[in-house]
């Protein structure tokens, strides 16, 4: 891993901005996964502790149900249903070109406009630009931003924090992981994130519906072994799958030895078709290239992509997408 950014001079910008701002607007990208709703949750609360904006924060698609338990945020909108132009500062976390870019599109000539990620092939730009791939999470970067204003963060703030680190490092197990990710997580611990309940959200709380349906995934697995691609589809039949059931599976068929790339391709919902993509460090492959040539992206090792249509069973046991 090479030397991540310091942003010195960023966070210094970032800081004047939030100082002088009146209206902010925080969004996280579509279908939102616990490092989007952590860092666009852990911002606002920042934000309310220690400036004087209002802050209005929101998304194109609800927030997982589960993470309220431990990032309970009451006012939550979707940018569709407000009015852009009102807003002096606008930032979006994580995965900016799923969601950010479509509002920046509406926002007024003299709005601010804020871009925190850590994907390698973001094309949404901005204003301020904070961006580094070395970085496991959008929550690691906004981490070290609020340890740059020398604020205290409390317990709410550092929950959010480390809720988006843990998921986007697999519970500290995916390359992105580092010693500076780790020495994060101490400190968030250290100031009141429970590990253990965040751990039960996130992996470990699994109901009978998400058990058949793992199962039934994994006994249809299709592999290829020459060039070591596995395959799992899930329908549309049995009820709709989310984003994070079906990373899980992927991140799950990706540490088999024997498969270099897994791909788990499933029914969103009734005209949206998405896939998940892992690979692990050692095989030595870019999935973001896989997921770029159906119009996705993400990281090396972890990518997805999404494209209209169904997938239905055809009467040899396959599917199609039509």
């Amino acid at each position: 891993m090479s030397e991540k950014q310091q942003f010195l001079k960023e966070f210094n910008t970032l800081s004047y901005i939030l100082q002088s701002a009146k209206n902010v607007f925080i969004i996280g990208h579509s279908n939102p996964d616990p490092d989007a709703v952590g860092s666009v949750v852990a911002l606002s609360q920042f934000i309310k502790k220690y400036f004087t904006a209002d802050v209005t924060i929101g998304c194109y698609d609800p927030f997982p149900d589960n993470l309220k338990v431990i990032m309970p945020e009451k006012e939550f909108s979707n940018p569709k249903d407000l009015d852009l132009s009102k807003f002096d500062v606008v930032v979006g976390c994580d995965s900016v070109d799923r969601g950010f870019n479509r509002v920046i599109e509406n926002i007024s000539d003299s709005c601010v406009n804020v871009v925190i990620d850590h994907h390698h092939d973001t094309v949404t730009r901005a204003d301020l630009f904070i961006n580094d791939d070395n970085y496991s999470s959008a929550c690691e970067i906004l981490y070290n931003f609020f340890s740059f204003t020398d604020k205290k963060i409390d317990k709410g703030i550092a929950t959010a924090l480390l809720a988006g680190i843990i998921f986007d490092t697999g519970a500290f197990q995916h390359a992105s992981t580092s010693a500076d990710t780790l020495d994060v997580a101490a400190n968030l611990i250290k100031q009141g994130a429970s590990i253990a309940k965040i751990n039960s959200i996130l992996f470990a709380n699994r109901d009978v519906k998400t058990l058949n349906l793992w199962g039934r995934t994994l006994e249809n697995v299709r592999f290829f072994e020459d060039s070591g691609l596995a395959i799992a589809v899930i329908t549309g039949e049995n009820g709709y799958t989310n984003s994070a059931e079906a990373s899980n599976i992927a991140t799950m068929l990706s540490t088999v030895p024997d498969i270099k790339v897994a791909m788990v391709i499933y029914q969103l919902n009734a005209n949206t078709i998405k896939g998940s993509l892992r690979a692990e460090k050692h095989n030595n492959i870019d999935v973001s290239s896989i997921a770029h040539t159906l119009g996705g992206g993400g990281h090396k090792l972890a990518s997805g992509f999404s494209i209209p249509g169904r997938i239905i069973t055809t009467e040899d046991g396959g599917w199609k997408v039509i």
